[in-house]
């Protein structure tokens, strides 16, 4: 049977509800290989989710402490780490230990758009102007080439029904694919965005197919952050990547480094 991995969960070390070792159990009991952990990491105030900064040396010694209580699961010392500018310093500097870095943009102009209890962006700035900016700036995180794997890359799909760009974004999706493609970063297919009830994972389809056909390397996630998420849908994911036309992801081995799993 194939390897059943997830390679982006959160805790309650910054957004997530369960603990790292509830996300561990999870994990062993549905026979995952593999489990990221990945909680949300970004120095500035309005990185609101963000791991405390004192908390960061317990996050990497909690983490090692479950890689001995749990031998036959590799535990990945990650973190979801927002692109911002000045973020490369940031990281650089405190990224305490962590061997896979999750690049993600969650915030334009200091303000959020995934967040539906703050619209300010959407409302005073448009939809056209979201994925515009979103996708510069996402090409600009892919280039940078500090990120192990770029996660949810159409984010912004999250609030189509209430605010759906009237521009054409497929020569937005050719503007990340030439970046993932020229920079050979992975990018994340996410179980999150089927669980939000968008009725596709992230990337959507079209720009799913035109990630593969770039030969851009992929890595899968659930987006966890509840145990009772982790790993969920992972097989199910692997059935639509096949049916994509992918044969193989990327996944992450403890202390760096890539090996490759056949589809």
């Amino acid at each position: 049977m194939i390897e059943l991995v997830d390679c982006h969960t959160h805790s309650n070390f910054s957004d997530g509800d369960s603990t790292l070792r509830d996300n561990a159990m999870a994990a062993r009991a549905l026979g995952l290989s593999t489990i990221c952990c990945t909680d949300h990491w970004g120095l500035p105030p309005w990185v609101d989710c963000s791991i405390a900064a004192e908390r960061m040396g317990d996050y990497a010694s909690q983490i090692a402490q479950l890689q001995e209580e749990f031998p036959d699961l590799h535990i990945i010392h990650g973190l979801e780490c927002d692109w911002y500018p000045g973020c490369e310093d940031d990281i650089a500097q405190t990224k305490a230990g962590a061997t896979f870095l999750l690049g993600s943009i969650h915030y334009l102009d200091q303000m959020a758009i995934d967040w539906s209890v703050d619209m300010r962006i959407w409302d005073q700035r448009g939809a056209n102007w979201v994925w515009e900016h979103y996708v510069d700036q996402w090409c600009q995180m892919a280039a940078s080439g500090i990120f192990n794997s770029l996660a949810h890359p159409d984010l912004p799909r999250l609030f189509w029904d209430q605010h759906r760009p009237s521009l054409d974004l497929a020569p937005l999706h050719d503007q990340m694919v030439d970046a993932a493609r020229d920079a050979q970063v992975p990018v994340e297919v996410s179980c999150a965005a089927l669980a939000k009830g968008l009725g596709d994972y992230y990337p959507e389809r079209a720009l799913l197919a035109k990630f593969l056909a770039a030969g851009v390397p992929l890595t899968v996630g659930t987006d966890a952050h509840r145990a009772d998420r982790v790993g969920q849908g992972i097989y199910g994911l692997y059935a639509h990547l096949h049916a994509m036309g992918a044969r193989s992801i990327q996944l992450p081995c403890p202390g760096g480094g890539w090996r490759t799993l056949e589809l």
